[in-house]
This record gives structure tokens, C-alpha cells and sequence, in this order.
């Protein structure tokens, strides 16, 4: 996304608007505390080795990075070292780290939320993907960074799960917007407590940005009966198996979205993506979105 200043544009309006959720709460405070980003990084980074997970709470961290890894031409894992290599991250499900630095050339500090993509119970590490944007201060940033190399983070808390909560969960993402549903899938699907059904759909530019294909399709064949994928690529190879286009109304009826279907009855619709999708799915007061169309109601959807 285009950042105008030191803030993403979706960050500006979520901290201009008149209501808050726990989540936009959670990263105004973290922009409040940025004052103190300067002189956080001069203290030491085993300051925060401690026997509690290390981003269980509020507050800033300073991470390692351990390795990188380019899983397609413009995304890559980044494997953060915890302070304390013996505890998982802390982390609750659809939590996200607000990302801190101040780029070459810069004197102000860039704020842009990730998602990690691990599993919340690996301990000693957390990973992101990134996906690089030309001109995005921080995407270029963080891609340029080399193993040993730090980042100073605040962990942010997104929707509160509880398992079974809703019998189905319909996850729509576009790019990059891949990674809070990735996350959340996990969660669901490794949880043997959670019997919640999840139906997947991503829109990407490209075959080659389907770039999570491989964890989704060994969930999908673990998981038949509870999680279904289902990809849309704007400009598909000639040998795509994928349907063409964006994401409209007719792609999810296909996908077995419409909200008149009573096995939809207590859906939950998650969305995540470019502010254009965005508004096609959501609409605008003068003009109805799919999702509207489709029988869904404001309290069935949820936007990250």
C-alpha cells in the first residue's frame, strides 16, 4: 500500500475513526509508544530473555533475524530469533507484530503490521513473509535485511477466536492479505478441540503468488472434509488450473458461499486484502458489495 508519511493509509483511518476495536486500540497505543522506540534500542537485547514467552505481552521487542528465505520472486520468509530459544512466541491466534524501523534516509520510524506464519507453538522463533512492494519503505527494508541483522517489534491482537464458535468460517484474501488466514487456519485445523469448517478463497495477480499452495493443499488433504482452497488469478498461466479473474459474487456462490445456503447459517466471513477488494467485497453506503449481495449482514463480516 502506498504509505503517505510515517503511516500506512489503513492505519491513519483506523486511528481517525470514531470507534475502536481492541485491535485499533492496540496499534494506537503502539504508535503512542514509539516515543520511547529510540531509546529502546539502546538497551540490550538479552534484557528481554526472561522464562515467559517472549510477545505474550504488550511491548517492544528486539529481534534477531536468523535466516531468509525468497519463496517466490517478490515474498520472503524471514525467521526472527524469540530471546528465549526454549518458549513459543506468546502470540494468541490472528495476533500480529506491528514491524518498527527507521529506513536508510529516514528519521522517522515506519509502523506496517505482519502476520506470522509458524505455528504459535514452535519455540525459538517467528516467521513472517513478506511481500515486497515497489516503493514500500518497509517491505524494501525488511527484505534487505541480512541474518544478524534486528528488528524491533510490538505485538498486536487482531479478532479473538474461540474454537466452535461459528460451524464455518469463510476466508477472503487478496495478495499479501494471505497471512492472516494462513495463520488462523492453522490454528483451527491443528486445534483437536476446534471442529470448525473452513472455506478458503485467494486472489492473486499471478500462478507464481499462490505462494502458501503447498501448506494449503497438505491441510486440504489432512483435512478434507473441514477445509477447502480455492485459488483466483487475475492473469493465469495458459496451463492454470485456476479460475480467471477477481474474486466477484459468482466465484463464491461457486465456492458454496451464498448466504442463503443454511449450512451458511452461522458463517463467519473474514476479509483481508487490497483496499479495492476490499470495498468491492464490503460496499460503501451508497453502493451495496458482494458480500451484501450474497445475504451477508455487517455482523457476519470481519475485516483485518
Amino acid at each position: 500500500m502506498p504509505p503517505s508519511g510515517p503511516f500506512p493509509p489503513f492505519l491513519r483511518a483506523k486511528l481517525t475513526a470514531s470507534s475502536m476495536s481492541g485491535t485499533q486500540v492496540a496499534v494506537a497505543a503502539a504508535v503512542a509508544g514509539v516515543g520511547a522506540y529510540a531509546l529502546y534500542l539502546r538497551k540490550s537485547a538479552s534484557a528481554n530473555a526472561t522464562d515467559k514467552p517472549s510477545l505474550a505481552s504488550f511491548g517492544f521487542h528486539s529481534l534477531r533475524l536468523h535466516s531468509t528465505e525468497l519463496v517466490s520472486h517478490n515474498v520472503k520468509r524471514l525467521r526472527f530469533e524469540l530471546p528465549n530459544s526454549t518458549q513459543p512466541s506468546g502470540l494468541s491466534l490472528t495476533s500480529a507484530l506491528l514491524t518498527i524501523s527507521i529506513p536508510a534516509g529516514r528519521w522517522l520510524p515506519v509502523l506496517r503490521p505482519y502476520t506470522p506464519v509458524n505455528s504459535l507453538d514452535e519455540t525459538g522463533f517467528v516467521e513472517l513473509m513478506v511481500k515486497h512492494y515497489p516503493g514500500g519503505k518497509q517491505s524494501s527494508h525488511l527484505h534487505s535485511l541480512k541474518p544478524g541483522d534486528r528488528l524491533t517489534v510490538a505485538p498486536i491482537k487482531e479478532l479473538s477466536w474461540t474454537p466452535n464458535k461459528h460451524p464455518h468460517v469463510a476466508l477472503i484474501a487478496g495478495g499479501a492479505g494471505i497471512t492472516p488466514m494462513y495463520q488462523l487456519t492453522q490454528g483451527i485445523l491443528n486445534n483437536p478441540e476446534d471442529k470448525t469448517r473452513i472455506t478458503l478463497v485467494w486472489g492473486v495477480n499471478t500462478d507464481s503468488e499462490i505462494f502458501l499452495a503447498e501448506q494449503f493443499g497438505a491441510l486440504q488433504k489432512k483435512f478434507p472434509d473441514r477445509f477447502k482452497a480455492i485459488y483466483v488469478v487475475a492473469t493465469p498461466e495458459s496451463s492454470s488450473p485456476h479460475p480467471k479473474g477477481f474474486i466477484t459474487k459468482q466465484i463464491l456462490e461457486d465456492a458454496g458461499l451464498s448466504a442463503s445456503s443454511e449450512k451458511n447459517k452461522d458463517i463467519k466471513v473474514l476479509v483481508c486484502g487490497p483496499p479495492p477488494m476490499e470495498k468491492a467485497l464490503k460496499g460503501a453506503k451508497s453502493k451495496p458489495g458482494v458480500l451484501t449481495e450474497l445475504g451477508y449482514s455487517p455482523a457476519q463480516i470481519y475485516s483485518f
